[in-house]
């Protein structure tokens, strides 16, 4: 019985120590998060000095449409659907009135086109009914809005109303921590909590930008292109990454 507890205390003392090793072990030359996330930003910021939304809109409130139908779904695409969709519904009353089986056809494109159209109308006549057809400029606010999660609103405040409350995680901020050892966590909100704690509020503005132009281009999900990224001496995961990339190239020719 002791034996079968000191087994599973090791086991579990194991998993433990080779999360913390997974951040330990990738301090380069003894920094910590902290100090690395300035140099990366700075780097970024050389990089991709006029990092922006990829969204194509005039509004906030075209903005806001944007963002929601870019949820599972490539910017590329949305930016397709919007110039039609702008058209057909110009101001938010349009959407506030707006058939869901019309909408829904409008939209198709852009995936989970159902819940993307009944948010889309349901938040359009919220901000008609309560905010005089205006959207809210508060992360307080917005998250009160259909279809609206922390990602969404950070992006918005951002982007339409140059305010930073939050880090906006999306799919490549959350690979992007997870490789550089920004952060350990999986779920949007505690990466953007880990985030919050390390990158200095000045740069909360567009380091959701930065991150996602270098994703897109650099640290992509299946071929990261590590041997011309400008963080590998900064990055933990660079020599696991290379490798891998290397195994890829060689399995493809």
């Amino acid at each position: 019985m002791a034996g079968m507890k000191k087994k599973q205390e090791g086991k579990k003392g194991g998993q433990q120590s080779k999360k913390l090793s997974k951040v330990s072990d990738n301090e380069l030359a003894g920094e910590g998060p902290a100090a690395r996330v300035k140099k990366i930003i700075k780097l970024l910021r050389k990089e991709y000095p006029s990092a922006q939304t990829a969204l194509h809109y005039r509004t906030p409130f075209e903005l806001l449409i944007a963002t929601i139908l870019a949820a599972q779904c490539t910017d590329e695409r949305v930016n397709k659907v919007t110039p039609g969709l702008f058209k057909k519904y110009p101001a938010v009353e349009d959407f506030a009135g707006a058939r869901q089986e019309e909408l829904e056809k409008e939209i198709r494109s852009t995936g989970f086109f159902r819940n993307k159209a009944r948010n889309i109308i349901a938040l359009s006549k919220k901000l008609v009914e309560e905010y005089g057809g205006k959207v809210p400029d508060s992360m307080a606010e917005l998250i009160k809005l259909p279809g609206v999660a922390r990602k969404t609103a950070n992006i918005v405040l951002a982007s339409a109303y140059k305010k930073a409350e939050g880090i906006a995680v999306d799919t490549h901020v959350k690979r992007l921590a997870g490789r550089l050892g920004l952060s350990q966590e999986r779920q949007p909100e505690k990466i953007e909590k880990d985030l919050m704690a390390i990158v200095p509020g000045a740069d909360w503005l567009d380091f959701n930008f930065l991150f996602v132009e270098h994703g897109r281009k650099i640290c992509q999900a299946k071929k990261p292109r590590c041997l011309e990224c400008v963080l590998k001496e900064l990055c933990p995961s660079f020599e696991k990454l290379s490798a891998m990339a290397a195994g890829a190239g060689k399995k493809e020719r």
